[in-house]
């Protein structure tokens, strides 16, 4: 259960570096459509992240099952900011 739980923090760390980062590049070049990766992103993290917890607290195997919608989330918001990446203009100086 400790495997399951550390699992779980270690991908909230990490996503939520990256949602910083995403945070930082809005705050930079306002775009639309960034806040909507953005916005898939903490979602997934939420749901990816929280479903283990929930797991480890409560014992509540079912939970398991919700991990994948997290990850499929995470998966297209990640996507999704690659992709207006390559679509964009550059940044004026």
């Amino acid at each position: 259960m400790l495997a399951t739980f550390e699992t779980g923090v270690r991908y909230q760390m990490y996503h939520g570096l990256g949602l910083l980062a995403l945070a930082w590049a809005i705050s930079r070049w306002p775009e639309r459509r960034l806040s909507v990766a953005a916005w898939m992103l903490l979602a997934g993290t939420a749901v990816f992240s929280g479903s283990p917890y929930v797991l480890v607290v409560t014992g509540t195997r079912w939970f398991g099952a919700i991990t994948p919608i997290g990850g499929a989330m995470l998966i297209a918001g990640w996507v999704f900011v690659a992709w207006r990446l390559v679509r964009s203009k550059p940044p004026p100086a």
